[in-house]
Parts: structure tokens; C-alpha cells; sequence
């Protein structure tokens, strides 16, 4: 017939992800990209959806324990995979024209002339790659098809043999089959079912480009979706979605319009119907001429497969439904599924029946284009395992790839996850893969959430990595602030000193003056240079000494002229005598043991002994992150992470808030990320210093169920700086959760990009990350039963808990 088609595979915004103003953008971009082609073109958009079995994948490396646990958990797991493909086909004028296909051997050439000339033939290409352009300004990128793509081997590969199997992948058969159209339509052993949306008076009067998805929508939002999306993700069967769009002569079909009107006037004084036609006829000639509107024909249609006869029933009734919820009339066509199972065939659009289209404008029709995709996994080879909102593993890269396509210009995270929520599987499971992609990690805890992986690493490496550090009274924490391994005092390890020591001197509601913070910088570089001339110890009691000594500080003050109104250095003493030797702290910060972490890869410190101690707590956090700063500026080009649980609370202060800053905005330079973690929103508002120094400093924003603030959660999202489509994403989290599975939904925003994943994992990955007071106690009598194997015992845990899920028969 001489069509010329160019073809492209259309990767789609996937699903849940748009705001009501994202869709606008794609409907216009759509319309105006249409607007583009020329008259006798036709638009076929093709949606597939196929019903797969997840598989486990190794892309990543050797899988450890937990990792091969996650993959068994989903293997075989069904769910619909979505390709979509867009045709674009250029018709010859005498075909245009043409009500029914004719022959080709009564045409008077085989092969219209406009049809191979390249003059004739350029503009159309020239429009068709203006369409991409438009569409890729839109929000969707296009993949032109080639040649092999559409049929390659012996011409039993490609997608146009696999159209002819309604196998889009063509990965399990290599075979043509029959096809069976004698009373039904079947294709090898496959019954097909073909519903249409091809007659104007089963459509609604109105349509728009998205709808409001209830399970989704709280009191205070409205989630937007796709118009289509019952037929589309939301239909779990194996089903093509195919969409038409005809571009016809304008004037031409005006002209037969107007007549069309004509009669029907001559015609109303016998019918009311026909007065009621004759207006809805001129509103339509009317609306094109005064609006410049692309008067065109379209056709929908659905259609769904099955290889076990004993469905069809089921899947009648299910897409029957999908179709309602367009607010179209179903309709189940027998007459013409052959003819458009035939015009379904990629570049074969022009065999589209006359008679099953109707009359419309673009507008309309690109409301009933499919616009969304399913989650895809990210390229990249960093990266976290975690699901999409319908069950499927996909692979995420929370890091690297937002970096790389400037999505976020740091790595930092802000967790914000109640009690119960689901943030402490999160953040294990999180932390967990972590490590295993090589990244060295410090916790700082206060609930024990960390142990059971801790206590799985140290089994994996043998006491190599994993290391437990918890403040007990008869073995506390102990540090040496003022120790350094090489002697190389650099300007990060003077900063981290002086804000150590502000902190120990004053009280949070205590100011420090200008020249109270210089006179103490100065006492620190006048000890540092004692020191390395050998003349005082590179301790705590050291540096008290020095201050306290006639020829040593107080001398300085003297020379320098302080008085004591500038710098008090008797209430100094007074104050940091405490962790002077003799003192009720002196252990704290004169640690003759300088134990170096450096090399130690996962590494918790969990302080719920000292979390509500006024001076211990924010002094051990403290020591804690200078830690990290060191492995952060001594390991090059390697990856690093601090996690900061509740501890932020007591250093999220004035005397701390340029350090939090400084170790927020630095540790981006050092391939590293710094993530802290809290339970409530209530903690966050008004704190100008978690506001300041890092929530503007994280660009990676997680939370969890926030559904109790949805009626006062207009003031988070302002101090959050989110979007209104975040919000709604927000507020959906765990609002249509499936029964049958057992998991907890988060939300991720990287930089404007947002989505919603769950947290689901296998029941050895759980007996690992539990927090429950119960099931963690049987995993520690079960490791002390077998010999301190802890492997072992979460093997045995998650045995017994699958045994009480098996019914009896």
C-alpha cells in the first residue's frame, strides 16, 4: 500500500510521579507536536502491558547473605511490564481518500509517485523529527526505531513478528503462529478479546488529560493520575492499549459537516434528535474554524489475551469495568477484531476501518493517550534494592546517578520517619547495602536498631569490620580530642576543638561573645604549638594545665591585654575542671588509648545509656563526628557515610550550628554524605539550626508516614521546600497498601524529582533489622544456642516464622 512509517519507542514519566500540571505540559506538548504532521498522517501509539515473573539479577556483584535472602523472597513474583511504541505513518493521497481498502491490483501504479521522490517525501520527515524535539521538550524521551529492531533474523525477530505472537520481548518463542479468525480471534493457543472506543455517543461529554485517584487522595489532596490509567497499569492482564489519531483535510470535512447540518435542519421539524445533532454538528464547525482546532479522527481500543479459555469470562467483565471507569460504554467488538488486529501491526495504521472512527479534535483525543510507565530501575551500578508501589524489585541510586545528572548537588540525606513507620528497616536496609557496595559507614545510635547487622557483619568478617562501641558505666567511651596520628594539625582539626570546648564551657542558653570565641581559638593555637615543640602533653589535662598556668595562658591574656570582662579565664578553669584529671568527667576526654577506626568499615556507636546526659551526650556526639571528618579527609576516593539518628537533638544548638554546617557542606568534596535521621516533624519546626545547617544542606529528602499532619502539613512543606505534587506523594504513603504483602511504603525526593517506594523484605533480612523487644531476644537465645552463629539463628527464625504461615491441609 505504500505507507511510510517512522517508528520510535517512547520511554513515558513513570507512574504516580506528575503533578496535575505535569500532565497539562504532556497533553500540550502532545497536541502541539500533532499540529505539526502534515494532512494523511496517522498517529498509532501502541501500550503494552505483559504479565512477567520477576527474576533475580547479579548485575551488582557476589550477593551476600541477605542479598540472596531478598532475591528468593521475589523470584517468580508476577507483575506487568510496560512497553510503549509510537508510529508514525505518512498514507498516499489516493489512500487518504479512500473509504475501504482497495486492492492493489486494481490501482492504476503499484507505488504512488509522491510516495518515493525524496522532495515529496522530506517534509514529512523534517516534521517527524520536529515531533521528537517536542516530545522530548515535554517530559518524553523518544528512541527512533530501526530497521533491525522492526524485523531482523529471518524475519522471525523484530517487533513486528513479535506483534504477530502479541509477544513484545519475543524472548520465549521464536515461532510464527497462526492466527484463527473464524467466529473468534485466536493466535496460537491465545483467545483474544478486542474492546472499542469508537462512537462518539459512548464517550463522556467531557474529558481531561488526568483524573483524581482516590485510594491515593486524602482530605486535603486531590492525587492526580492519567485519564487512561484503568486500562493501562491498572489493568493486571496481558492487554495491548492501542490509540489512533487520523489527520484529515480540515476543509473537506467541514464542507461534508455543513452539509451533514443541512439535512438535519430540513430534518429537525420531524425529530428533536435531529434539531439536537444539527447543533452539536454546528458547535463542531464552529469550535474549528474560530479556535484553529486539528480536526482529526480517532480510535481506541483495548485488547487482552489469555491462553487459558476458562478466563475469558473473568477478564470480559474486568475490562468491561476498566472501560467504565472512563466513563465510556464498554463495548466488546466480534465483527472487526480481525480487521483491527490487522491495522494493529506496527506501520500498518492505514488499514484502520473508516467506520470505526470518529470525529474529534486533538485535544480531545490526546486525553485518551496513555501517559505514564511503570518504575524503572536505574543504570547505574550503585545503587539500592527496593520496590515499586505494586510489588516489583526495582534498583535505585539514591548517590551517584543524582549527582552525575545534576539533579542534587550533594549526597546528603534527611530522614524524618515516626514511631512505627517502618524507619528503622529502612534505614538498615539501607546502610546494609551500603557497606556491601564498599562504602565505610558511622552510626551514631540511641535505640540498639543497628545491633543484629552489626552482629551479622562481625560474623561475615570475622571481627573485621562491624565494631559495637556502647557507653556502659564500667567500660565508658573515652576520647583524645587533641590526638592526631601524623602530628599534622590541620585548620579542620583546630575547628573541631574550639567547638568541643564552647560546648563544654557554656550552656545552651548561654550566648559566647566575640572575644570570648577568639581569646579560646588563641589558647588552642598556643597549646597546639607547645606541643609540637614537645613542651606540653596532647591531652585534655594538658591543655587545662597550660590555661590554668601562671607562665602559660594567664600570661598570654596578660600580654595580649584581655580583661576579664573579654575573656573570664578563672570561670573557664572553673568550668572544665570536671574533665580535668581528679575530675567527675576526667576519663571522657583523656583516653590514653587512641584507638584508630580508620579502616573499620561499618562502625556503630550506640549511646541510649547517655542520651538524655546534659554534658555527656552532645560531648561524645561531638568527638564522634570529628571522628568521621578524619576517615572522611584520610580515605581518598573512597565512599563514606555518617548517620546521625536522635543524636542531633542535643548538638542542633548555636555554639555547634557552624560545625553541623561546615561538616554538611565539606563532606560532599570528600566523596562522602552525611544523613540524619529523627522521628518527628514537631522536632524540626523552628529549629533554625536543623533548618540552616541541614535540611538546606540535603537535597536528599526521605519520609516516611506522615499521615497524622496532613491538615497542618502546609507549614513542613514550606520549611522543607516541597512541591504540591510532593505533598500529595506524601500524604499517599501507605494509603493503599496491599494485604498480601508485608511492607511499609517511603518517599524519596532527589533534589524536584520525587517518588514512593516500599520497604519490602525477606523474613531473614527482617529477623536481622527488627526492632521488636520480643523477636530480637529469640534471635539472640537461638545465636546463643548454636554456638554464637547468628547467621544460623536468623535462618532458624525465619524457618519457624514461614512454618506458622503454612495452613494445614
Amino acid at each position: 500500500m505504500a505507507d511510510i512509517t517512522v517508528g520510535f519507542r517512547l520511554h513515558l514519566p513513570e507512574i504516580f510521579t506528575q503533578s496535575a500540571e505535569d500532565y497539562r505540559q504532556l497533553h500540550g506538548a502532545l497536541v502541539k507536536a500533532i499540529k505539526l504532521l502534515p494532512v494523511g498522517t496517522i498517529i498509532h501509539k501502541q501500550d503494552w502491558f505483559t504479565e512477567e515473573k520477576y527474576q533475580a539479577s547479579h548485575d551488582q556483584g557476589e550477593d551476600s547473605f541477605l542479598t540472596q535472602a531478598f532475591q528468593r523472597h521475589f523470584v517468580e513474583r508476577p507483575y506487568l511490564n510496560h512497553v510503549c511504541y509510537l508510529f508514525i505513518s505518512k498514507l498516499p493521497r489516493s489512500r487518504q481518500k479512500q473509504k475501504s481498502n482497495m486492492h492493489s491490483l486494481t490501482r492504476r501504479r503499484l507505488v504512488p509517485k509522491e510516495q518515493i521522490i525524496p522532495r515529496e517525501l522530506q517534509p514529512f520527515f523534517d516534521t517527524v523529527s520536529q515531533f521528537e524535539r517536542i516530545l522530548l521538550d515535554g517530559g518524553i524521551k523518544a528512541d527512533r526505531l530501526m530497521d533491525e529492531e522492526l524485523v531482523s533474523g529471518k524475519g522471525d525477530k523484530g517487533i513486528i513478528p513479535n506483534y504477530f505472537r502479541l509477544q513484545p520481548d519475543g524472548s520465549q518463542k521464536v515461532i510464527l503462529e497462526d492466527w484463527d479468525i473464524d467466529g473468534r480471534v485466536r493466535i496460537g493457543s491465545k483467545d483474544v478479546l478486542c474492546f472499542t472506543i469508537s462512537d462518539a455517543e459512548t464517550l463522556p461529554q467531557a474529558v481531561d488529560v488526568m483524573a483524581g485517584y482516590g485510594p491515593l487522595s486524602s482530605d486535603s489532596t486531590q492525587f492526580a493520575v492519567g485519564n487512561v490509567l484503568p486500562v493501562g497499569l491498572m489493568l493486571p492482564c496481558n492487554h495491548v492499549y492501542n490509540q489512533y489519531i487520523c489527520l484529515d483535510e480540515a476543509q473537506t470535512v467541514l464542507r461534508e459537516f455543513e452539509q451533514t447540518a443541512r439535512n438535519l435542519n430540513s430534518l429537525s421539524q420531524f425529530s428533536s434528535e435531529n434539531g439536537i445533532n444539527r447543533d452539536w454538528t454546528t458547535r463542531y464547525i464552529q469550535e474549528a474554524i474560530q479556535q484553529q482546532r486539528t480536526v482529526c479522527r480517532a480510535h481506541f481500543n483495548v485488547m487482552v489475551w489469555t491462553e487459558k479459555p476458562e478466563q475469558l469470562d473473568f477478564l470480559r467483565a474486568r475490562t468491561s469495568s476498566a472501560i467504565a471507569q472512563l466513563d465510556c460504554l464498554p463495548k466488546q467488538n466480534t465483527m472487526d477484531a480481525a480487521r483491527l488486529l490487522w491495522a494493529g501491526m506496527p506501520g500498518n495504521a492505514g488499514d484502520l476501518p473508516f467506520d470505526e472512527t470518529f470525529y474529534t479534535f486533538a485535544e480531545q483525543a490526546v486525553c485518551f493517550f496513555n501517559l505514564e510507565s511503570a518504575y524503572q530501575s536505574s543504570l547505574s551500578p550503585f545503587g539500592i534494592r527496593l520496590c515499586d508501589r505494586h510489588g516489583k524489585p526495582v534498583w535505585v541510586d539514591l548517590s551517584d546517578e543524582p549527582m552525575e545528572k545534576g539533579w542534587v548537588t550533594n549526597r546528603n540525606k534527611f530522614v524524618i520517619g515516626p514511631s512505627g513507620s517502618g524507619k528503622s528497616f529502612f534505614m538498615n536496609h539501607l546502610v546494609r547495602q551500603y557497606y556491601e557496595q564498599d562504602t565505610h559507614i558511622l552510626l551514631v545510635d540511641v535505640g540498639h536498631s543497628y545491633r543484629g547487622l552489626c552482629d551479622l557483619i562481625q560474623r561475615k568478617t570475622r571481627g573485621k569490620d562491624g565494631v559495637y562501641l556502647t557507653y556502659e558505666e564500667n567500660k565508658p567511651i573515652t576520647f583524645n580530642p587533641f590526638y592526631v596520628e601524623d602530628g599534622v594539625y590541620t585548620i579542620d582539626k583546630i575547628t573541631s576543638i574550639n567547638t568541643l570546648l564552647l560546648t563544654l564551657w557554656k550552656k545552651e542558653n548561654e550566648s559566647f561573645s566575640r572575644t570570648e570565641e577568639v581569646a579560646l581559638g588563641d589558647a588552642v593555637e598556643e597549646f597546639i604549638k607547645r606541643v609540637r615543640k614537645g613542651l606540653a602533653e596532647a591531652s585534655f589535662n594538658g591543655f587545662y594545665e597550660y590555661c590554668n598556668a601562671e607562665d602559660g595562658f594567664r600570661a598570654y591574656l596578660a600580654e595580649k591585654k584581655y580583661e576579664a570582662r573579654y575573656f573570664d579565664i578563672d570561670q573557664f578553669i572553673i568550668t572544665m575542671q570536671p574533665f580535668y584529671k581528679g575530675g567527675k568527667y576526667d576519663y571522657l576526654l583523656n583516653s590514653t588509648m587512641n584507638v584508630d577506626l580508620l579502616n573499620k568499615r561499618f562502625v556503630v556507636f550506640e549511646l541510649d545509656n547517655i542520651k538524655d546526659h546534659p554534658i555527656l551526650f552532645p560531648v561524645v556526639t561531638l568527638i564522634i563526628m570529628e571522628t568521621f571528618v578524619a576517615k572522611m579527609r584520610r580515605l581518598k576516593g573512597i565512599r563514606k557515610m555518617m548517620v546521625i539518628e536522635e543524636a542531633w537533638k542535643a548538638i542542633a544548638k548555636d555554639s555547634m550550628a557552624d560545625y553541623i554546617k561546615y561538616l554538611f557542606k565539606t563532606v560532599r568534596k570528600h566523596f562522602g554524605e552525611a544523613l540524619v535521621v529523627t522521628q518527628e516533624i514537631d522536632d524540626i519546626i523552628g529549629n533554625t539550626i536543623v533548618k540552616d545547617a541541614i535540611i538546606n544542606n540535603s537535597d536528599c529528602k526521605i519520609l516516611l508516614d506522615q499521615s497524622k499532619y496532613q491538615h497542618r502539613f502546609e507549614e513542613v512543606r514550606q520549611l522543607l521546600g516541597l512541591s504540591d505534587k510532593q505533598k500529595q506523594l506524601i500524604l499517599s504513603v501507605n494509603r493503599d497498601l496491599d494485604p498480601r504483602r508485608k511492607y511499609k511504603e517511603v518517599f524519596i525526593a532527589l533534589g524536584s524529582r520525587a517518588k514512593v517506594y516500599a520497604t519490602e523484605v525477606s523474613l531473614e533480612e527482617y529477623a536481622a533489622y527488627t526492632t521488636e523487644e520480643r523477636e530480637k531476644v529469640e534471635v539472640q537465645q537461638r545465636t546463643a544456642g548454636n554456638g554464637g552463629d547468628i547467621q544460623v539463628a536468623i535462618v532458624d527464625f525465619a524457618d519457624a516464622r514461614r512454618m506458622k504461615t503454612v495452613q494445614p491441609v
